[in-house]
């Protein structure tokens, strides 16, 4: 194996020098390829929070090429540096280190622009970068065990878990397949229980492909019995508005067929006689019986006394009136 690696840090070596005395030396064609294409093969620029995508994304790239020994150290400058080899080295590692600068922002850059090899490079963005990474996996960790379902559908749930696992593996670290697993399941609402309670009690061991069809599936049973309930209650509401409308339709009806009408309360309302009603400007009444102040006849002692007279004449005529 450190042979296969070091063969393919190894850099190109046909068509490497031609010339005269002086040794012109060309730009191999894989090195101009990468030169050329670095920044559509790397988009995205070295930031502190992408230290690990970017890391990976340019080491795939210079192994490819043949340029990995540059960035570890494999391959170093010969110790002869007026050689053809030397100035060989030097021509490769300045473009090459010329492409790294270019995948940097300028927030990170200021780090490593006074480096002179690639190599210098590639090692002190790994001792500046690296314990950041570290805390963004510790970050991330903490995310995937905290994540819930709540209003997104099963597969923006799990797509979102899945963008934590592919961020965590890209910081360097990993995350096993059944603690993924167990943190799904613990992000999901208290619908699933019962399908909770099934893949925890499963005889044999899932993969998450698997348990992704299983969950959607499990989705589309849960909105169906979500509908069915949701139909069973509105109907239910339904029929008691209709029942209590009608109850207090018949209810009503039975309370205005018993009550009295106003007519009927009119014409069974006894007559008030004038003589009946105490005079409302402030005298004292007198009595049509006796003619004594004080009181009316209905309260008179003598009305029922037919062998009463008066003493006082006057009241003769009201009385026979």
């Amino acid at each position: 194996m450190a042979d296969q690696e070091s063969a393919n840090s190894r850099p190109p070596t046909s068509g490497t020098l031609s010339g005269d005395s002086t040794t012109e030396l060309h730009i191999l064609a894989p090195l101009k390829f990468l030169i050329s294409n670095i920044k559509n093969l790397v988009p995205n620029a070295l930031t502190a929070d992408n230290y690990a995508i970017w890391r990976i994304q340019l080491l795939q790239q210079f192994t490819a090429n043949g340029y990995a020994g540059h960035l570890t150290g494999i391959s170093s400058c010969p110790s002869d540096e007026t050689s053809s080899d030397a100035l060989k080295w030097r021509l490769i590692d300045n473009n090459l280190l010329s492409a790294l600068f270019s995948t940097i922002s300028p927030a990170i850059l200021p780090y490593v622009i006074s480096s002179t090899t690639a190599q210098d490079v590639w090692h002190i963005l790994e001792r500046r970068l690296q314990p950041t990474c570290r805390s963004r996996v510790i970050q991330l960790k903490n995310e995937l065990h905290h994540i819930q379902m709540r209003d997104l559908t099963m597969q923006q749930y799990l797509t979102q878990v899945k963008t934590i696992v592919n961020n965590i593996a890209a910081s360097g670290s990993h995350v096993d397949a059944e603690d993924i697993i167990l943190h799904i399941l613990n992000g999901l609402p208290s619908t699933y229980n019962s399908f909770k309670a099934a893949i925890r009690t499963y005889p044999t061991s899932l993969d998450l492909d698997n348990l992704y069809s299983l969950l959607c599936s499990e989705e589309i049973n849960v909105l169906q019995e979500l509908a069915r309930d949701n139909n069973a209650n509105a109907g239910a509401t339904a029929l008691y508005t209709t029942s209590n409308n009608q109850n207090r339709g018949r209810s009503s009806r039975r309370f205005n067929k018993n009550k009295p009408s106003v007519d009927n309360m009119a014409n069974s309302a006894p007559p008030i006689s004038p003589a009946n009603v105490p005079s409302s400007n402030g005298q004292r009444p007198t009595c049509q019986i006796c003619n004594k102040l004080g009181h009316i006849a209905l309260n008179c002692w003598h009305q029922n006394n037919p062998k009463f007279a008066p003493t006082n004449s006057r009241s003769i005529p009201a009385f026979l009136a």
